[in-house]
């Protein structure tokens, strides 16, 4: 079921892996890492970051710009927002009147939750506030930052808890913006002393085993449809780049997957 299908008719499920490059999901799902996330995803699309960092991918995302299909060629987008002159809007692609995604269902009788993780959804300053502010209900504790080893755990608990909240009735947007695959992710292996690929395979592997709690919760809801990707990758040391904010193919070649839980 698409995102159009769905629309006022099963809850929406958004996470963004923050900072997972492709070459470390499909790592973690050929080694069987992700047993949650393979079930759900199936296997991962290679895509194009809309951004280099979380705050420019994310207004872009909120804006239905999703990660490209890295193949050439016009790409119809799942959710678009209606403007004169787009080109990536087609008969499957769910239209919203709105200046965000989460405005748009929120019109339609959605509630919207974010539940936070990376600093640009720290409500302690003012920017952090911008984007959390686009939902009816936000979260973010400390536990959920990314240099907090519990944080997969904290995020699911506070997403599961505040779906518990909502009448059965009524439609939710989640979004989760996962904290554990930003660096640093050298304290999800012991003795490690600095982030790899490796490192922020452990990270998502983490992240997975913390998962099954919120698909049950969505489940009992009557299931969900959504999109599981990155918002951008990160760089350990290719061509002397550490960290991400930067035009490298580690940075815009992210995971992808349009999803649907059944009830």
């Amino acid at each position: 079921m698409t995102l159009r299908e769905a629309f006022g008719v099963r809850d929406v499920l958004w996470i963004t892996l923050d900072a997972l490059r492709l070459d470390t999901a499909e790592l973690a799902l050929a080694e069987g890492l992700t047993p949650n996330l393979a079930a759900l995803v199936g296997r991962w699309e290679r895509r194009h970051a809309p951004a280099t960092f979380t705050l420019p991918s994310h207004q872009a995302m909120f804006a239905g710009f999703f990660p490209t299909p890295e193949a050439p060629g016009r790409h119809d987008r799942p959710v678009a927002l209606r403007f004169p002159g787009s080109r990536s809007v087609g008969p499957g692609t769910l239209v919203l009147d709105a200046p965000t995604v989460i405005e748009g269902y929120a019109a339609a009788g959605y509630h919207t939750i974010c539940v936070g993780g990376t600093a640009f959804f720290n409500p302690g300053t003012p920017l952090g506030r911008a984007l959390p502010a686009l939902f009816a209900e936000a979260v973010w504790t400390p536990r959920m930052g990314v240099t907090r080893r519990d944080a997969s755990r904290v995020q699911v608990a506070a997403a599961v808890e505040r779906l518990g909240r909502l009448p059965a009735e009524r439609r939710a947007l989640l979004f989760l913006n996962a904290s554990a695959t930003h660096p640093p992710t050298a304290m999800y292996v012991d003795g490690a002393t600095r982030d790899s690929v490796r490192t922020q395979a452990a990270a998502l592997a983490d992240l997975d085993r913390a998962l099954p709690p919120l698909f049950d919760a969505l489940r009992a809801r009557g299931g969900a449809v959504g999109v599981v990707c990155a918002d951008h990758g990160t760089c350990f040391g290719e061509d002397g780049y550490v960290g991400h904010r930067v035009a490298h193919p580690a940075v815009w070649s992210v995971p992808y997957a349009e999803v649907e839980l059944l009830p």
